[in-house]
């Protein structure tokens, strides 16, 4: 089968492509497919135009025009359609309802109408785009936009991929005809494992950690208020003052320099070490550094509805995670099997999971190795680029 993923932006900074459709299209290769992956890169310039096998995968970064608002526009979406309809495929996959994929979607089914032809024309969506619009700050007519584009797109899939349980219902109500669920899933390495470029070792010798108890926070800053984070702090200080966070990732308006603010107030900074931003090579490293995973979740639309990666790559390492249980971390967590889950924004339990942990290193390696257990036997690309496949059909 010839198969065409469209995406709304480039492989890099943004992480669907690279870290849902790329391992998506690599399984389904695998599986005997043609797979082409068609990128609009304006969000990675320096890649446009340029042309590259991933394995058995083609990769497209189709050539940007000027960036002339509304004409730009125009034109990427009239070049991401005709070279899709170049490829002959008999399905293509709009990743996202919104933006550039959701223009290309649109104009697809325009042209599938007024051509008659047979391509099935599937959407992805892995978040509630329309609870981004003001976490994003984007402005009203752009909301607007979006919103639309998100409501349409729904509605006008042969087929919807969802990435969570609760994305599922809300596609539902939204008029979607046929809804298949394919949560985020891991790669299982057939091969000897990679050997790390920086080892757990470097880490806590870099922040300074010595032989203290270690939680670590891997974070975008979106999922929580930075006041739990404090709290937090707080609390599970008051239990083991001895207890260290590393706290790893940058927000997207700095709120790790907010948090530092917030933490020097509340004289706890001495027991976090804030490393902003690492590369994405060295996040094994830091998670083996750790002994215990910390994954807050506020209980918002954008949380029930998301499906963290972050999660599922901590889970994958072996690190012991505790968790809110929002929205897919239910699936991804067996309670007191895999991880801990705590009930929703209750810092007092969370925090008590976290040192419970802590105290026994036992506990700690039987949660790890349970939990890098499951999610490779239940969550694995290969098994679900199989449902992906039925859903073609």
């Amino acid at each position: 089968m010839k198969i065409v993923f469209v995406g709304p932006f480039g492989l890099q900074p943004k992480s669907t492509m690279k870290a849902r459709a790329l391992p998506l299209a690599r399984a389904l290769a695998e599986r005997g497919h043609e797979l082409t992956v068609l990128l609009p890169p304006w969000d990675d310039p320096a890649r446009a135009g340029q042309v590259w096998r991933d394995g058995r995968v083609e990769i497209i970064n189709i050539a940007l025009p000027p960036g002339i608002p509304l004409l730009f526009h125009g034109a990427v979406t009239h070049a991401l359609l005709r070279q899709a309809l170049l490829l002959q495929p008999e399905v293509i996959h709009f990743f996202k309802p919104k933006a550039f994929a959701g223009l290309a979607h649109w104009a697809a089914w325009q042209w599938r109408r007024r051509a008659g032809l047979s391509i099935r024309l599937v959407v992805d969506t892995d978040d509630w785009e329309q609870a981004w619009n003001e976490k994003l700050n984007y402005p009203l007519w752009q909301q607007r936009f979006f919103t639309w584009q998100e409501r349409w797109g729904l509605a006008h899939a042969d087929v919807l991929t969802v990435a969570s349980r609760e994305l599922a219902h809300l596609a539902a109500a939204s008029g979607a005809r046929r809804i298949v669920y394919v949560p985020n899933g891991v790669t299982v390495e057939a091969g000897p494992v990679a050997k790390l470029a920086l080892s757990p070792a470097q880490v806590r010798a870099r922040w300074q950690l010595g032989q203290a108890p270690t939680i670590l926070l891997l974070t975008r800053f979106v999922e929580f208020r930075l006041e739990r984070v404090v709290r937090l702090v707080r609390l599970v200080a008051e239990q083991m003052p001895e207890a260290r966070w590393l706290i790893v990732g940058s927000g997207l308006y700095g709120e790790e320099r907010e948090l530092e603010r917030l933490l020097a107030e509340a004289g706890l900074m001495a027991l976090v070490r804030l490393t902003g931003w690492v590369p994405y090579t060295d996040l094994s490293a830091y998670g083996q550094a750790a002994h215990v995973a910390a994954m807050p979740f506020d209980d918002t639309l954008i949380n029930r509805t998301k499906c963290s990666v972050k999660v599922l790559e901590l889970l994958t390492t072996g690190i012991p995670v505790v968790a809110d249980a929002v929205g897919q971390n239910c699936e991804y967590i067996q309670p007191g099997s895999t991880g801990l889950l705590t009930p929703p924004e209750d810092d007092e339990a969370f925090s008590r999971a976290l040192v419970s942990l802590l105290q026994d290193s036992a506990w700690q390696r039987a949660l790890g190795g349970a939990a890098a257990q499951y999610v490779k036997h239940h969550f694995n690309w290969t098994d679900l680029a199989r449902i992906l496949e039925e859903a073609y059909h």
